[in-house]
């Protein structure tokens, strides 16, 4: 599935930048192949449209903001907030003007910048750890990954990739099976995942993150998918550590994905530093990204065509790429694949 090419995926927010980053100005940011800019504005809220001056093409990011609006580099044609212009320099009567640039629905949440390029089918998901006062939240990375959203997005739910992927971290080789405990319970757009796996404790890092000396413990996962391209993965441990991963894979393209990842942890700064949570994540990130992006980035929805093998454990992949289908299929649109492009 080419994300760029099913409209249906418009309707989903997405989280594109922290929103520190818009503190000095104006940035841009490609969203499903869409150029947006985006800004804030005195009073604190966000401003985002189409990254194209309705003049001349050029890019409102290379001009600059001035009363909260966004002036274009190139003639100097000024836009507010919504996309409409309201000045022209060189002359033009701006009352009853019709000129304007795409916007778009942008809000703040978790302290990034989310943006939906059409109306939204859901809200910006609710994350219980948030206003819970017993977790801190920690952010990690915000990094570009060239593989599809959809695949990294799958793999955030793959068991049996732990044991060979990350056998350098927590995985083990000896013991690839998967837990007969884990369970899918459907939702609206999307799925909660429970399942439970032993795993290994290596290195200091690991020791310090996990809060363990032993060489092994049990991770007992909760994750809910929330459709397209966020998970959020509640890893709790037998002495009472919870550990919350809040994973976004936000498209860029068909080939390029923005991670975005924070987590929340019950535990406090003096009992394990932001340094050594980070590490540890790390670590199990950069094994993932290496074999991620070494696969095609275009995954079939389609499950029984042969293009691709399965699994019993590929049960919450298999049940994203159902759902997707089922998405496109009420929004009338067909799945979209470099094959047919090809094909055109």
């Amino acid at each position: 599935m080419l994300a760029t090419k099913q409209p249906a995926l418009r309707h989903f927010w997405y989280p594109v930048m922290p929103v520190s980053m818009l503190d000095d100005g104006q940035k841009p940011f490609r969203l499903l192949g869409e150029n947006i800019v985006l800004w804030k504005q005195s009073d604190g809220t966000l401003a985002c449209l189409k990254d194209r001056c309705c003049h001349r093409t050029a890019k409102l990011s290379l001009g600059f903001i001035e009363n909260d609006n966004v002036v274009c580099g190139y003639h100097g044609w000024t836009f507010d907030g919504k996309g409409k212009c309201v000045r022209i320099p060189q002359g033009g009567n701006m009352e009853n003007s019709t000129l304007s640039v795409p916007s778009y629905h942008v809000a703040e949440k978790y302290g990034y910048v989310w943006v939906a390029l059409d109306e939204p089918l859901t809200g910006i998901p609710d994350l219980p750890e948030a206003s819970d006062a017993s977790f801190r939240k920690i952010d990690q990375f915000y990094e570009p990954w060239k593989i599809g959203a959809l695949r990294l997005m799958e793999n955030s739910f793959d068991a049996a990739h732990v044991a060979y992927v990350h056998r350098n971290t927590f995985g083990s080789t000896d013991r690839p099976e998967i837990s007969k405990k884990s369970v899918i319970e459907m939702q609206p757009f999307g799925f909660s995942y429970t399942t439970e796996a032993q795993v290994e404790v290596r290195g200091t890092v690991a020791h310090k993150a996990v809060q363990t000396n032993g060489t092994q413990t049990t991770r007992y996962n909760e994750s809910v998918w929330y459709m397209p391209f966020m998970r959020r993965t509640a890893i709790r441990y037998p002495h009472g550590l919870v550990h919350v991963l809040i994973t976004a894979s936000t498209p860029v393209d068909d080939e390029n994905t923005m991670v975005v990842q924070w987590v929340y942890r019950n535990d406090t700064e003096e009992q394990v530093s932001t340094e050594d949570v980070i590490a540890f994540d790390r670590a199990v990130t950069l094994e993932d990204k290496l074999i991620l992006e070494s696969c095609e980035p275009d995954v079939p929805l389609a499950v029984v065509d042969g293009e691709e093998m399965h699994m019993a454990s590929d049960r919450p992949g298999l049940t994203m790429r159902r759902m997707l289908t089922e998405l496109l299929d009420k929004f009338g649109e067909k799945e979209q694949r470099f094959t047919n492009i090809a094909a055109d």
